[in-house]
């Protein structure tokens, strides 16, 4: 060999020992990451020599079909992974997010990225995401296969309901705060009256707020969203011939058998009370359907499916309403300007009657603050993942059938081509310059396309309704000696504001 070639086996060497290198670096850091979660291991079961032996085999099948399904030479660019943990150690853990955003402004508005052996195309910006949920909804429209969320729907579809309870909700559920002035924290509450709308929908009655069913469900559908996007629960939707191990995925299959189990009691107690084609509530509307259809063995309508529809019903329409108004009664607290131009809106158009939702097209002010809080708190940022349903060309890149997508929502709502001061809060933005009401299409919290939030129209009424029964009835202000507002969100599936405390004065 001359010196050249001498020269190219120096290199290519001196690169594998590179690579080699900072794989074994980042496995470290990984193992130190999710150390807390494995470390249970010890103490708390014993693992099976089989479990293990299966194990390599499992991961190696994965590696396999991830390649497998990845190879395209027009597959949208990303971070080059390594060896089975892929991109994760790259990845913000708690708030992934973040690092996504960051990726898309190296990467483009399509680019993927690889979490253990499982490719991924992510979609930043407001244009990119509507044009793949709108204009290509049937490519993008499938849901995304997440072991976590298979398991707790026991495999069966969240069927496309409707029903006509909702308008009852304008006579909503008050929130009169009786801690006279006294610093408090308002999460149960909130949690407790929000949770009481889905169960008057589902049941037909409600409950007290000392209730211990209440107080059960709503506690276990609130630990089960933040343990959703715990590093323990990602790192089993990555692999999940992990499951065997200890960790919050089996906290969270706990918690929804515990659920299932009131549920299934209170099925049994309205199939039992069900004497006429009365609908008086979603369960006996469901029930009445199932008896009419129980010779087609295609129905939706079964035992299985209700816990599914009604398990999701608890979970997406509590945590994120309950979440959102308290990101509210943050910002108001943060903005007391902002908020007495709400009351003064308020006491202009309701005076002291009782809001209902008629009055809200008349309150543009009140109006564009809810629609900011939604935008600024970004309670969903990773928006609901989808699935490809067929292999579809898209913004020039070639993407396979059956490749899990994540709609990035936060780059959608922090889009500084869509809202003039994205990192602010600020209700100008859904508001003209003559002070009347601009609906923004980029607010796509409710998602959009085919799989847009069948909940949207209810969760805008309990918003409305909420907030400016809140705001007319108390002044929102931080407990005495406290200046700072921490908008750091909490960790979880969804992000709703950290613990807070805070102080609810009587208006005259």
């Amino acid at each position: 060999m001359d010196n050249d070639d001498w020269s190219v086996v120096i290199q290519a060497h001196r690169e594998v020992a590179i690579s080699t290198f900072l794989c074994l670096n980042q496995l470290k850091c990984l193992h130190e990451a999710y150390y807390t979660s494995f470390i249970e291991l010890s103490g708390r079961c014993s693992v099976c020599s089989s479990d293990l032996q299966r194990l390599p085999v499992a991961l190696v099948k994965s590696t396999i079909n991830a390649w497998k399904k990845s190879i395209s030479n027009n597959f949208p660019p990303g971070p080059r992974p390594l060896p089975l943990i892929g991109n994760l150690h790259l990845i913000n853990l708690k708030r992934p997010q973040k690092t996504f955003v960051e990726l898309s402004k190296k990467y483009g508005s399509v680019f993927s990225i690889q979490l253990g052996m499982k490719k991924m195309v992510v979609l930043a910006g407001y244009e990119t995401v509507k044009d793949a949920l709108v204009h290509h909804g049937s490519e993008f429209g499938e849901r995304a296969h997440v072991p976590i969320f298979e398991d707790i729907n026991n495999g069966f579809v969240f069927y496309r309901c409707s029903f006509c309870t909702w308008r009852k909700m304008e006579k909503n559920e008050k929130i009169h705060p009786s801690h006279a002035g006294k610093p408090f924290d308002i999460t149960e509450i909130m949690n407790f009256a929000v949770a009481n709308i889905i169960i008057s929908i589902v049941l037909g009655h409600r409950f007290d707020y000392d209730h211990p069913r209440l107080l059960m469900v709503t506690q276990l559908v609130t630990e089960n969203l933040r343990l959703i996007g715990s590093p323990m629960v990602n790192l089993y939707n990555l692999f999940p011939a992990l499951y065997f191990l200890p960790g919050n995925h089996k906290t969270v299959h706990q918690n929804i058998k515990d659920i299932h189990s009131f549920l299934r009691k209170t099925f049994l107690a309205s199939r039992n009370e069900l004497k006429s084609e009365e609908k008086r509530n979603f369960i006996e509307a469901f029930l009445i359907k199932e008896k009419e259809e129980k010779t087609n063995p295609n129905s939706y309508f079964h035992d299985e499916n209700l816990l599914c529809v009604v398990t999701s019903l608890f979970t997406a329409g509590t945590d994120t309403t309950s979440a959102t108004l308290r990101w509210g009664c943050l910002l108001m607290m943060k903005f007391p300007d902002i908020q007495r131009k709400v009351q003064e809106e308020i006491d202009r158009v309701i005076g002291l009657e009782q809001p209902n939702t008629v009055h809200r097209k008349l309150m543009p002010y009140t109006d564009a603050v809810l629609h900011e809080v939604q935008r600024f708190g970004n309670i969903l940022p990773l928006g609901l993942p989808r699935e490809t349903t067929v292999d579809t060309n898209f913004k020039g890149f070639f993407i396979p059938k059956g490749t899990h997508i994540i709609p990035l929502l936060e780059s959608v709502l922090y889009d500084k081509s869509q809202f003039a001061t994205p990192e602010e809060f600020n209700p100008q933005h859904f508001l003209d310059s003559d002070g009347k009401f601009v609906k923004n299409e980029a607010l796509m919290n409710f998602g959009a396309g085919r799989r847009i939030c069948i909940g949207e129209t209810l969760a805008r009424m309990e918003l409305f309704l909420f907030f400016t029964s809140l705001l007319q009835k108390c002044t929102l202000r931080l407990p005495p000696g406290v200046t700072h507002t921490d908008f750091t969100p909490a960790v979880g599936f969804t992000t709703p504001p950290k613990p807070y405390e805070i102080c609810a004065l009587p208006r005259c």
